[in-house]
């Protein structure tokens, strides 16, 4: 795996929660530390880190018995990283109303505030279960490997630390809604550390929040200009999606 530089910090808090999983018996594409002990080593102007593989084919995001897996690996997970803290983990949140790139649609500002706002308001009421995450539970970030059963999840470029159930209504974003995710949804109530009644009252907030940080990303990829235009049209539908998911 190959970043920026100025991405080590938080590249390497993901490498130390997958390493942290790991010596748990979790199988997470774990880094293997250089001769020095080092997670990642200087390669030009980024950073290098070796992982292990993790065999096993990607959870369907719309076959139910994929979702228990999904929805109780899931769980596991944030249970297995109760207690870790890393100095890289980015602060929580990282969306700021004010941001130039915002400007790249008229609705797009408004959206992101509202969704802000929302946040704000549920953790004044209410009090978040909050650790680390991995940041994008999609289906494809967890491993199957029918010979053994083992379930692995991988990809932890995006960890951080926040409410848990932000980790969970991203889930809920890629199987297609809270009507679509319902074994996900028992199978981590069942495994993880969040009550039930904070994931049935925070769970419609965390997954506008969701949305909002989704088309916070295609704005300020498209703010950046891209020089090839396919990648540009992809964000612009991309943002497309989001506009319909947070003004719906």
């Amino acid at each position: 795996m190959l970043v920026r530089g100025p991405q080590r910090a938080s590249f390497e808090a993901g490498l130390a929660a997958a390493e942290h999983l790991a010596r748990r018996g979790f199988h997470t594409g774990a880094p293997v530390r250089a001769a020095d002990g080092a997670l990642c080593v200087p390669v030009g102007d980024c950073v290098l880190a070796l992982v292990e593989s993790v065999p096993g084919r990607p959870l369907d995001g719309a076959d139910p018995v994929d979702q228990q897996w999904w929805g109780d690996r899931l769980g596991a997970a944030h249970r297995g990283l109760a207690g870790f803290r890393h100095a890289g983990l980015p602060a929580w949140h990282p969306l700021r109303p004010e941001a130039p790139h915002l400007s790249v649609a008229g609705w797009l500002r408004p959206a992101i505030t509202g969704a802000i706002t929302a946040l704000t308001k549920l953790q004044v009421t209410d009090r978040l279960t909050v650790g680390p995450l991995h940041g994008d539970p999609r289906p494809d970030a967890f491993r199957i490997d029918a010979g053994t059963g083992r379930i692995g999840l991988v990809s932890w470029g995006r960890a951080r630390f926040g409410p848990l159930m932000y980790d969970v209504a991203s889930a809920v974003r890629h199987a297609g809604g809270p009507s679509r995710a319902a074994e996900l949804l028992a199978a981590y109530e069942d495994a993880g550390p969040v009550p039930v009644a904070e994931i049935e009252g925070s769970l419609d907030t965390l997954l506008r929040f969701r949305w909002a940080m989704e088309a916070d990303a295609c704005a300020r990829a498209l703010a950046a200009g891209h020089s090839d235009e396919d990648a540009a049209d992809l964000c612009r539908a991309a943002l497309t999606e989001t506009r319909t998911a947070l003004l719906d």
